[in-house]
């Protein structure tokens, strides 16, 4: 049930990539910006390995969740828990209506569970379960980490391009800078979140294949957490997305954020499609591992 290598290489060279687009942004802009954006990678980076847990729950308003208002899911938590050989996560309780979950923290030491209220109301019991093997698969996989650091950077990148857009529209800009000036600018605003946005897109879909998986193995089987991919889609469609920063939408199990538009095109999620394709793969293969071989004659 090991990571392989080359999965957690690729996944750290997105992160390498979308520092080094931060940078890319200050040397467009030119001048002090170059070292000022080369400390915002480092803050960025340090920040999103040391508090990631706490800055993604805060940005959910999830609060604790008391084992006495929900023991079922502190139960199935621990099971799951002791099967993925992990230390118990703390649970949070997201006040939505939206079914949904993440996982968030620096280590299997230092991780979280959060899930909506819409989840443990509207979904089945069996496939709230999938739902936490999933998200405790990400922390077995040590993939929380990396995600909340690309999160943060790509959030970094989106906000600086706001900052760049109201000044270039209040006519903040510096009329000295010429025409490369301004096309640095106008690179910053336009391309660098695009590409923060696809780089983040990469390293969200990988890990949700991953996770995916490594759930099935959990739970020993992959149709349960396929039929709680697709209530979750249906669902989603039914209830407001969840009110988040986008750049924070990749932690969840299932897309929280609107669906149309470009909101759709950029989902940092696989095709729920796609997913449940995989899973349903997995358990064929299962269970044809499991067929007795034919006697021969």
């Amino acid at each position: 049930m090991t990571v392989p290598i080359r999965t957690r290489v690729r996944t750290w060279l997105f992160v390498a990539a979308l520092t080094a687009l931060l940078l890319s942004v200050g040397a467009m802009l030119g001048g002090i910006f170059m070292f000022l954006f080369a400390g915002v990678a480092v803050v960025m980076n340090a920040v999103g390995y040391w508090w990631s847990d706490r800055i993604a729950l805060a940005a959910s308003r999830a609060r604790p969740m008391a084992e006495a208002d929900a023991p079922a899911v502190h139960a199935m938590v621990r099971d799951l828990s002791r099967r993925a050989a992990i230390p118990v996560p703390r649970l949070y309780l997201i006040d939505s209506a939206q079914p949904n979950a993440f996982a968030t923290g620096r280590s299997p030491a230092y991780s979280a569970v959060a899930v909506t209220r819409g989840l443990l109301d509207l979904m089945p019991t069996d496939e709230v379960r999938a739902v936490l093997a999933h998200e405790l698969a990400h922390i077995r996989n040590r993939d929380v980490r990396v995600s909340a650091i690309a999160a943060m950077v790509a959030g970094a990148i989106a906000a600086i391009a706001n900052v760049l857009q109201f000044s270039m529209l209040f006519g903040g800009g510096d009329d000295d800078d010429g025409a490369l000036g301004w096309l640095g600018t106008l690179g910053a605003i336009l391309i660098a979140p695009i590409a923060a946005a696809m780089l983040q897109l990469a390293v969200s879909r990988q890990r949700e294949f991953l996770a995916d998986a490594t759930a099935a193995r959990f739970l020993g089987s992959g149709t349960t957490l396929a039929d709680a991919l697709e209530r979750l889609e249906v669902k989603a469609q039914s209830t407001p997305p969840l009110a988040i920063n986008p750049a924070f939408a990749s932690l969840y199990i299932s897309n929280p954020l609107g669906r149309g538009g470009m909101a759709g095109l950029f989902s940092t999620h696989p095709p729920v499609s796609e997913r449940v394709r995989r899973l349903r793969e997995y358990e064929r293969d299962r269970e044809t591992a499991l067929q007795p071989a034919p006697v021969g004659p």
